[in-house]
Formats: structure tokens, C-alpha cells, sequence
């Protein structure tokens, strides 16, 4: 899963302290660490966003100074100077009145995690969501949060015991009060989170744990947001966490995933060393227990590009999303990706089912074969495997779903467009497959669906999207997008895939340029409805019986906010909504229409 914009790529801290300060200290130091000069010292260059600097770098007054740097040293150059941007973070300051005690219970209403449950449904039941169908329409904004100076927002809102809490791209996470939006505390990370969270008990405190874009795994105190622990656990450069930890009986499983498939488009990067992995850890401690790669056996040089420079492989198979828990089975179940490098695996586009306990590979199901990709294949080809895949990794979990007389699935969507199901008591044996979507890179089924138990939801993506010259952008390049191309929200049954509804895609309107009707973020759903955000910056709700919409929000516009600043909505992608108590929670921006913004709805009154 590769985002149109390498900028929402984090680089890990190793790889910054490798190149970034040398790189530096060769290219800028004489001007900016001089005594004397108009030049601005690094201290303040520190105060910058990376947006901003990046842009100088590539086609602004330092252009010079950047010519003949890879991507992978801008990179490095640009997490040395700025990590994490060091944007203000809006409304860091505490504003609730009164005690701030959290002793949430934990199996009470909320929605903790990716999903509401281990099993990946993102279904929220109809006590929890205090919400019923004939209320949705009548959802009104209540207030807004400002998440910073900051393209787009990722992370999934997790809302237990009265608090909500909730990171920005500025590395910033916050601890909110679900009914005002007042802040009751902040934390700042080392580079920017691009997953969501989880809270867990551990001895007796309520603990927060997240993982940073470049895969350091936290444990804050819920409550007052302290740091109780901090591991990188894993060094690779390169790595990352997109997927949401899971947490089970005191272990942490955290999917790990990677930005070599980006670095490969630089003809001089040695691709590919990268496997994805799931690392599980003790909740308490952060200690290690273990790590399994989604491929066994270590890449090895394979031949050298027509720059000379060194491949390898086998790689790739990052894991994109959180993991699915089988109690039944003590299974633990992950979705992998493509391959970055020849030879292809049997892992990549796959499910692979491990351990809970060991980690020890159980059973893979491949579900796309040859699937080896990376982005040395467009537009020239430099790192490009010769098998040069369709894309179609996996961006979201499976669902694991009871069918009748006993028999259970793992059901998830594809890239490809494809929706499968797949027997987890028999080795991922394939139960059915339907065709949902177009599929492509960025098409097909993208970040997540949702299951009420009879139905699963998928939303389609199929974005189109084409690049034209562009001087003025930092790569030579503008993103057009189709308006009318993408989009469209399908029920299945479970028992046999059959498509139960279609909804059509809604049309961007009349004259929008910027606009796409694809529907990549994740959907959510409690009795009657389902939410899904779309490209163009609409939250749509739907009805689970006819798919006919019933309630429809554009967030594509400017909010007044309870912590500062206004704040803009744009485009919706990854996280969806949380519904909870009778609010939904959601996040709107991303790279396609920039936007900055936590939305809070509720039915007015009630």
C-alpha cells in the first residue's frame, strides 16, 4: 500500500542518524551553522514543517544545494533537519475543568483498537453505539478538533470510559473528553504515528500503547500520559508500522511494513532486503518474545540493475494492518502484501495464519500470485522485477465470522477487487470469491470492511488517478484525478459471497476538479447502517437492508475547533468512524485533498 505522496513515508531514526547529519554537514552546514549571514540557524530551521523544507529542498531557493541527492538522502536530510516537522501542536495544553481520573472498563461500551473486537468486524453492537437507525439522519456536528499543520490524518479514533484518544501526523497524540473536546493531556512522539491505538490494562493502570511510523512501540499511562515504556524493537531501515497493535492476554502483536517498496524508484537503492514481520512483545514490560517474517528465508543478492547496482531478494510481504485474533484456534491471522524484489513468494498477497503463543507459521493461503512490485516499475523502469506484479496486496484484516452449523470464515477484500473467504479450520481452503471492484494499485477494496454477522461491507476504491508534468511541485509531477471514475459500496453475504445490494458511487459535483468518488476508507457498522468516507470528502451513512443513503455530511470544508484554529476537512482515507454513545468520531484529510481535522457528531438534544 504506496501513497501517491512520498511524504507520508517516515524514515526511521537509524537511517536519519546514518546519512541525514553527514549529508548536512556537507551540504548546508557552512550557511546555517555560520556565526554571521542572513541564513537561519538550525535551531530554526528545526521549528519548520518537513512539508516546508522539503519544498525549498526540491524546487524552492535550496534547490541547488539538494541537486544530484537520491530520494533516499533527501529523506535522511530531511528527517535530520525536522523528524517530525516540530509543527506547533494545537490546543496541547490541558482545558478540561475538574478531576481527570480514567479507570475505564475495558469490556464496557467503546471502541478500542482498529475494531471493536479482535475478530476485525468493525462492527459496533446496538448498546455500545447508543445509536439507532432512525437516529442517524438526525446527526449534527457537536465540535471539532485541529490536529496541526499537517496534510492528512491516518489514525483511527479509540473512544473507552469518556475519553477519546487520537494522534496527527504531527507526531502528536491527544487524550480527549468525548463530549466537549477539551484536551486533558498531550504526548508528542518521535516521528508521526500512521496506525491507530489500543488501551489495555496493565497491573492494575490503564495503558495506552501505539506504535510511531517508524515502528518505536509505546506505553503511555491512559490517564495522565506519562511514559511507562518505549521500544524500538525491531532495527531495520526502512521499517514501519501502518497496522494498528493488536493486544490479547497481556502480548502485543504489532505488524511491521515497510517504505523500501518507495526507495526502490531510485535506480542507486539496493533493492530489496525488507520482510514484514509480526513482532509480539510483553504488554507489561515491552520485552521481545518474538518475531516471524512473512518469508523465512533471508534475501540474498540475485543480480545488478542496468545502473550496476546490487539487487536482492526474496523481499517484501509487509503487513499493512492489524492482526486478527482466533481464540478458538490460539490463531493469530495477518493479511501480507506484495513482493518488492524477484523471486516472488507463496507468501505475498496472503493470509497467514501463526501462533499465538510461538509465532510458529501455521498455514499461508495465497490469494494473488507473482505478485512482486515496487516503484522502480513506473513511470521508467529502474528496480523493476521482472515479474512485475499487478499490486494487489492487501491493505485491511480479515473478518472472522461464525456461518451456519458451525462452520466459521476469514473474509476480506482486496486491492484487486476481489472479496474472498477462506476456511481458517481447514487451512484457509477457499469457501468463495466475488468480484467487488475494478481493482488496481490504488483500486478494489482498500483499508478495511465491516461485518454486522449476516452481511459484510465492502467499499471500492478504484480511484482514477494520472500524473502530467509539473514544474512547479517538488517532483516535476502533478496527480490529476478522474471525478468520475471510483467509488461504490457492496453488501455480501456471507455464507456464499452473493451481493446482496450494490450502491452506486456518488457523483462528485458539477465542475470539481479535485474530486474523487472513491470510497477507500474503511466502513464501520451498527444495526441498520453502515458508515463509509469517500475521496471526495463526504461520510456517508447506508442502510445494511437496501444500501439507500440516509444520512450524507461533506467534511471538505472549514470547521471552527475547540483547540485553536479552524480546521479544514478534505478527503477521507484509512481510519473510519468510531460510533459510540451516540456519537460518531471521525478524522477527514488526506494527500488527494488536504485536511486536518477530528469531527464529532451527535444527535442534538437527545
Amino acid at each position: 500500500m504506496r501513497c501517491v505522496c512520498l511524504l507520508t513515508f517516515i524514515l526511521p531514526a537509524m537511517l536519519i542518524a546514518q546519512d541525514g547529519a553527514a549529508i548536512y554537514k556537507e551540504r548546508c552546514a557552512s550557511c546555517h551553522d555560520a556565526a554571521e549571514g542572513r541564513a537561519p540557524k538550525l535551531d530554526a530551521l528545526k521549528t519548520m514543517t518537513g512539508e516546508a523544507i522539503f519544498t525549498s529542498l526540491a524546487t524552492g531557493g535550496m534547490k541547488k544545494q539538494a541537486e544530484g541527492l537520491s530520494p533516499q538522502q533527501l529523506f535522511a536530510l530531511l528527517g535530520f533537519i525536522a523528524p517530525t516537522g516540530q509543527t506547533a501542536i494545537p490546543g496541547s495544553e490541558r482545558s478540561c475543568k475538574g478531576d481527570a481520573a480514567f479507570h475505564p472498563k475495558l469490556e464496557g461500551p467503546g471502541w478500542n483498537g482498529w475494531s471493536t473486537s479482535v475478530t476485525n468486524s468493525r462492527f459496533q453492537d446496538a448498546k455500545a453505539a447508543g445509536l439507532a437507525a432512525s437516529d442517524v439522519p438526525k446527526l449534527k456536528l457537536k465540535w471539532a478538533l485541529n490536529l496541526g499543520s499537517v496534510a492528512g490524518t491516518r489514525g483511527q479514533p479509540v473512544v473507552l470510559g469518556g475519553r477519546l484518544f487520537i494522534s496527527s501526523q504531527t507526531g502528536a497524540v491527544y487524550a480527549l473528553d468525548t463530549d466537549t473536546g477539551c484536551t486533558h493531556w498531550s504526548f508528542r512522539a518521535d516521528v508521526p504515528l500512521r496506525g491507530s491505538m489500543k488501551v489495555a490494562d496493565a497491573n492494575g493502570i490503564p495503558v495506552l500503547y501505539f506504535a510511531d511510523g517508524a515502528a518505536t512501540i509505546y506505553a503511555l499511562n491512559a490517564e495522565s500520559g506519562k511514559v511507562i515504556w518505549k521500544v524500538h524493537p525491531w532495527n531495520f531501515v526502512g521499517s514501519m508500522a501502518t497496522g494498528t497493535l493488536q493486544i490479547h492476554k497481556g502480548v502485543i502483536y504489532q505488524p511491521i511494513s515497510s517504505l523500501e517498496e518507495a526507495l526502490a524508484g531510485d535506480a542507486k537503492f539496493e533493492c530489496c532486503k525488507f520482510r514484514g514481520s509480526v513482532i509480539a512483545l510483553n504488554a507489561a514490560t515491552g520485552e521481545k518474545l518474538w518475531q516471524t517474517f512473512t518469508i523465512p528465508e533471508e534475501p540474498k543478492p540475485t543480480h545488478k540493475n542496468a545502473s550496476g547496482t546490487q539487487q536482492y531478494g526474496p523481499s517484501g510481504a509487509g503487513i499493512w494492518s492489524t492482526p486478527t485474533i482466533d481464540e478458538k484456534l490460539g490463531a493469530l491471522y495477518v493479511a501480507t502484501g506484495d513482493n518488492y524484489s524477484d523471486p516472488p513468494t507463496e507468501t505475498s498477497d496472503a493470509i497467514l495464519a501463526m501462533d499465538l503463543k510461538t509465532g510458529k507459521l501455521l498455514w499461508s493461503r495465497q490469494l494473488t500470485k507473482g505478485d512482486a512490485f515496487n516503484l522502480g516499475c513506473s513511470p521508467m523502469p529502474t528496480n523493476c522485477p521482472e515479474a512485475m506484479g499487478p499490486d494487489f496486496d492487501f491493505g485491511q484484516p480479515p473478518i472472522l465470522v461464525e456461518l451456519r452449523g458451525g462452520r466459521r470464515a476469514l473474509i476480506i477484500g482486496q486491492k484487486s477487487g476481489m472479496v474472498h473467504a477462506i476456511d481458517p479450520d481447514h487451512k484457509g481452503a477457499v469457501l468463495w470469491q466475488t468480484r467487488a471492484g475494478e481493482g488496481s494499485a490504488l483500486g478494489g477494496s482498500q483499508w478495511g470492511s465491516a461485518s454486522d454477522g449476516k452481511n459484510i461491507y465492502v467499499a471500492i476504491s478504484d480511484v482514477g488517478i494520472s500524473t502530467v508534468a509539473d514544474a512547479s511541485t517538488p517532483m516535476g509531477l502533478r496527480v490529476v484525478v478522474d471525478p468520475n471514475k471510483g467509488g461504490g459500496l457492496h453488501a455480501l453475504d456471507l455464507e456464499a459471497g452473493k451481493i446482496v445490494w450494490s450502491a452506486k458511487p456518488a457523483p462528485c459535483a458539477a465542475g470539481r476538479t479535485d474530486c474523487s468518488p472513491a470510497q477507500s476508507a474503511a466502513v464501520t457498522a451498527i444495526p441498520g447502517v453502515v458508515f463509509s468516507g469517500a475521496m471526495d470528502g463526504h461520510l456517508r451513512a447506508y442502510s445494511t437492508a437496501s444500501g439507500k443513503v440516509v444520512w450524507d455530511v461533506d467534511t471538505a470544508q472549514e470547521f471552527a475547533t475547540v483547540n485553536g484554529d479552524a480546521a479544514r476537512g478534505g478527503a477521507m482515507d484509512a481510519g473510519g468512524p468510531a460510533v459510540v454513545n451516540g456519537m460518531v468520531f471521525v478524522n477527514s484529510g488526506s494527500s488527494f485533498m488536504p485536511g486536518n481535522v477530528l469531527l464529532a457528531f451527535s444527535v442534538q438534544g437527545k
